[in-house]
């Protein structure tokens, strides 16, 4: 394991080990603790009791977060004619049909999300093994397959996350950047948290929230409450 620096180390005696921090003051630490000459991620990982081997219990989605994540996202979009035209003026970044498919084709991935109409994902399957590792790949339970391309395209610049547990169950979403209010990166903590809650499977058994830690980029991990599921500004 590599060793942490000075800084961190510092930082990492700041948190008490064997607290569990409400929403509010695991985000005003993590702010404070901030100590990179760059403006931070805040990012949460929340550990669900699913079991994801089961198809039942996969937890996968979206959200759009109330406050955004702070970061510039480059929206491509696989479509033609009117579509095309329609993501054009939201603002996609990259627009394309047979084009677009094979720049991904030839490597070129210059681009942080994927939207592709109905009619375009004959062509947009055959880049699976490119797209699906990056989590790129367009899919219709996101809401990225869609014939709606300017709403998305413009949920997507606005600071809609994708949230999916993996294999030990665990969600990893951007909150947002350190320089974000405290009451900002807590509205969208809490979006997250309501979120997964709903989304809980039927068939997960026992305690479902099993644990919440939110760090920085470069910061030590801070545990949160799981028992807070509600007024998420409270102390």
């Amino acid at each position: 394991m590599p060793k942490h620096g000075k800084k961190y180390q510092e930082a990492a005696t700041k948190v008490d080990r064997s607290k569990l921090y409400s929403p509010k003051e695991a985000m005003t630490l993590a702010k404070e603790l901030s100590v990179a000459k760059f403006d931070e991620t805040v990012e949460v990982a929340v550990r669900l009791g699913v079991d994801t081997r089961k198809a039942d219990q996969n937890v996968r989605g979206s959200i759009s977060l109330p406050n955004g994540t702070g970061k510039s996202v480059r929206v491509a979009v696989f479509a033609e004619g009117e579509k095309a035209r329609e993501a054009e003026a939201a603002g996609a970044d990259v627009i394309g049909s047979d084009d677009l498919v094979a720049q991904v084709q030839a490597g070129e991935l210059n681009f942080d999300a994927a939207i592709a109409t109905p009619n375009m994902m004959g062509k947009v399957g055959r880049l699976g093994k490119i797209l699906g590792p990056r989590g790129l790949m367009p899919n219709p339970k996101l809401g990225t397959v869609t014939m709606d391309v300017a709403k998305m395209v413009g949920e997507l610049k606005a600071g809609r996350v994708e949230y999916r547990a993996d294999r030990y169950g665990i969600c990893h979403v951007p909150m947002g950047k350190v320089s974000f209010d405290v009451e900002k990166l807590v509205e969208n903590y809490g979006a997250l948290l309501t979120e997964l809650i709903r989304v809980k499977p039927s068939s997960a058994k026992g305690k479902y929230v099993k644990s919440v830690v939110i760090s920085t980029t470069m910061g030590p991990g801070i545990k949160v409450d799981t028992t807070k599921t509600r007024n998420f500004m409270e102390d």
